[in-house]
Formats: structure tokens, C-alpha cells, sequence
């Protein structure tokens, strides 16, 4: 495949939210970092995770200074930029993630911070993210008023441009997340940074009820998920849910990587299932 083909290929996400809306059950979205725990395991957690049931895949970016990021996370960058973990090395696993029959069609968005995508060229990166088969992007640290130009640029390669609404934002600001979302918008759940907790929030079911009655487009959930119950609470009013924190807690144990996330992400994928039957 050139890279004038691996330029032009269509996004997977729209196919992958229509099935989970056609079915009736959110996607499961899990999170890990580029380069955690070593710098060779990241593609076969992947494969593991998307064979155990992960409808969409979040890479990581490892940066120095992660702000929206708790402990967990933080340490995960920390190791992965030890173990010589670079942007470029980032796009690679991507590469050898969409080598893998069982991962040529996943969903993979990498989310990071804009610093390191600026020191790469951010038009080089965009270009390079494609090319390697990237579907989108999640910057925590461009919110939409500064956003425009890299928003335009994501679009010219069709690759999605995802922005954060946390649960006290008014109305406006979800309709204005909503609309420069390209494809989904990315709901956290709370206003601190990541970390798996152990019960959802009242105000969180609200904030995502309040969501839906005035997203467009499809949104996910994040910031504390990290088991098959959570899923059953936040599952319902959402088209997709996020586990991070979690899933890097569990690769921090020293146990073979990939079968650790598969047996983390199976029953996640199950509560989903579950949501689906209770629709029918």
C-alpha cells in the first residue's frame, strides 16, 4: 500500500459507532500508553485487547509534563520515555498494529498532548499519523477556540479531531464541543485529572443525560472507569465508554501484558453485551 492510498483510506470510527448504535450497546474503548510496560509489548496488548472484545483503541503519547493525567498515567509516560519511547516510535507500533490481521480494521485514536506533535511538525505529524493508519486525535490541551487550524488540517486528511466537555460546562460549551468534534466528542467524568475510582457519580449520570439531549454526534465517556459495572451505569447513556487507569494498573502487576489486558477488557465487553440484550 503507498502512502497516497494509506492517505486517502476512510476513517473506521463512523462504522464502528453505527454498528454500536445499531446494536444498541456502547463501544468499549480501552486506553494504554505507547511504550507501557516495555517498548516491544504495546502491539500485542492491542491485538489481545481487540481480539478480547475492544471495539476502538486509544494509544497514548508519552509526555514529560502531562497535566490532565493522575498518577497512574504519569508514571506509565515516565516509564515509556525511559525506555527511549519518541513520537516516531509511536506511529510505528501503529504500523505494526495494522500488519496484524486481527487489527488491520481496529479503530486506533491517539491521544496526547500538543507540544510533542509540534516539535515533530505538526503537519509532518498529521501526514505521518495517517500514513501509519491512525483514524483521530485527542488533544486535551487544545480546546476548540484555539483548535481551528489543527481541527481544518485533521479534516484535510480525514483524520477525527476529538475535544474534551467536562460535567460542568453549560449548555453552549457542549454544543460548541459537540460541534467541532468531528466525529465524537469525549466526555470526562470528572473535573480533576484521570484515575480509576471505585463507584460512579450521581452527577455524572446527569451530565451525560444532559449530553445526549443536546449532542449531535456521537460522544464517549472517560476519567474512572475500570470495570464491568461501571460500564452497566454509564454504558447506557453513552456511545462508548473508556477504561485507562485501570488497564494500566493491572500491566503495572509484572504479569505477561497481553493476557492481562485481554482478561481486563473480556468482561467489560461482556456488561456491554449486556446493555445491548437489555434493549432488545
Amino acid at each position: 500500500m503507498t502512502m497516497k492510498q494509506k492517505k486517502d483510506a476512510p476513517s473506521r470510527l463512523a462504522p464502528a459507532f453505527l454498528n454500536g448504535m445499531c446494536v444498541g450497546r456502547p463501544l468499549v474503548i480501552p486506553f494504554v500508553t505507547a511504550g507501557f510496560p516495555d517498548k516491544w509489548s504495546t502491539p500485542d496488548v492491542v491485538e489481545a485487547m481487540c481480539v478480547a472484545g475492544a471495539d476502538m483503541v486509544e494509544i497514548g503519547i508519552p509526555f514529560s509534563d502531562p497535566l490532565a493525567d493522575g498518577p497512574t498515567i504519569q508514571h506509565a509516560s515516565e516509564v515509556a520515555l525511559e525506555g527511549g519511547m519518541t513520537v516516531a516510535g509511536v506511529l510505528e507500533i501503529v504500523e505494526s498494529v495494522r500488519m496484524r490481521d486481527d487489527t488491520r480494521d481496529l479503530p486506533i485514536v491517539l491521544m496526547g498532548y500538543f507540544n510533542p506533535l509540534l516539535a515533530y511538525g505538526l503537519e509532518s505529524f498529521l501526514d505521518d499519523a495517517k500514513a501509519a493508519g491512525v483514524d483521530g486525535l485527542i488533544i486535551p490541551d487544545v480546546p476548540p477556540e484555539e483548535g481551528r487550524e489543527y481541527r481544518a488540517a485533521c479534516v484535510e486528511r480525514d483524520l477525527s479531531a476529538t475535544f474534551l466537555v467536562a460535567p460542568n460546562a453549560p449548555d453552549e460549551r457542549i454544543r460548541i464541543v459537540d460541534q467541532f468534534s468531528t466525529h465524537f466528542s469525549y466526555c470526562v467524568t470528572v473535573t480533576g485529572v484521570t484515575g480509576a475510582r471505585n463507584e460512579v457519580q450521581v452527577r455524572t449520570l446527569e451530565f451525560l443525560r444532559r449530553m445526549r439531549s443536546l449532542a449531535l454526534k456521537p460522544f464517549v465517556v472517560g476519567f474512572g472507569i475500570k470495570e464491568a459495572a461501571h460500564v452497566l451505569e454509564l454504558g447506557p447513556h453513552a456511545d462508548g465508554v473508556v477504561v485507562g487507569s485501570a488497564l494500566i494498573d493491572a500491566l503495572s502487576q509484572g504479569k505477561e501484558p497481553a493476557t492481562v489486558a485481554a482478561e481486563l477488557i473480556a468482561p467489560l465487553r461482556a456488561a456491554a453485551e449486556r446493555i445491548a440484550s437489555s434493549r432488545e
